[in-house]
């Protein structure tokens, strides 16, 4: 049990119901964890977040409305907790925005589930974990040649389809937002931002 015998509560968001299901499953039958009700987005995760206030957040990394790591970055700047980012395909990038955004856990979707509960325990109590392949992969992974606005812009045009759409998202002027678009597209050497929003994702920038 955790201190004072008070279990340590889990909130699971991922949008495959039954790996959720089965993960939820699992941890509850550890004695001293408590599962609270799961989400499927990544927008609500933050919204049962902040109304339960986890001891954990484990996130998938790819939710519909927001993924992973931009999930635990509104998290993490309002609610009290800890997070644990669980993904099937670690792309390397991934990881440095995961830690700079202070995720405490990165683990592999194939970690046992007496593992996994062991990485719940070592987060609730202030430890942190990254599987080492993933770790490895991170450190040997391209360095992204984009400012953090080229990065923001493109993050923001996989889920907008209009130039205006972005530029009101990030409280920017549509031309400033067509100037970091070009600024992309000429450092990564693609014709279209769709093509440079692509790349950055399969790298694991965005």
């Amino acid at each position: 049990m955790s201190e004072a015998g008070r279990r340590i509560r889990v909130l699971v968001a991922d949008d495959e119901e039954l790996i959720r299901g089965a993960v939820e499953a699992l941890l509850g039958l550890e004695p001293d964890l408590q599962v609270l009700p799961g989400v499927g987005r990544g927008d609500d995760a933050v919204a049962a977040a902040q109304e339960l206030v986890p001891d954990v957040c484990l996130l998938d990394l790819e939710m519909p409305g927001l993924d992973g790591v931009d999930a635990a970055r509104q998290i993490l700047r309002t609610v009290p907790t800890k997070v644990v980012i669980f993904t099937r395909h670690a792309r390397p990038g991934v990881l440095r925005r995961a830690l700079a955004e202070k995720v405490s856990g990165f683990v592999p979707k194939s970690t046992p589930a007496s593992r996994l509960a062991e990485v719940l325990r070592q987060v609730a109590v202030g430890g942190r974990y990254v599987d080492s392949e993933i770790a490895a992969a991170a450190l040997s992974a391209e360095r992204s040649p984009l400012t953090d606005r080229e990065l923001d812009v493109l993050r923001e045009g996989r889920r907008a389809a209009r130039v205006e759409d972005i530029a009101a998202a990030l409280h920017l002027a549509p031309g400033t937002v067509r100037n970091h678009l070009s600024n992309a597209m000429g450092k990564l050497g693609v014709r279209t931002r769709h093509e440079a929003a692509q790349r950055a994702w399969e790298a694991g920038w965005i």
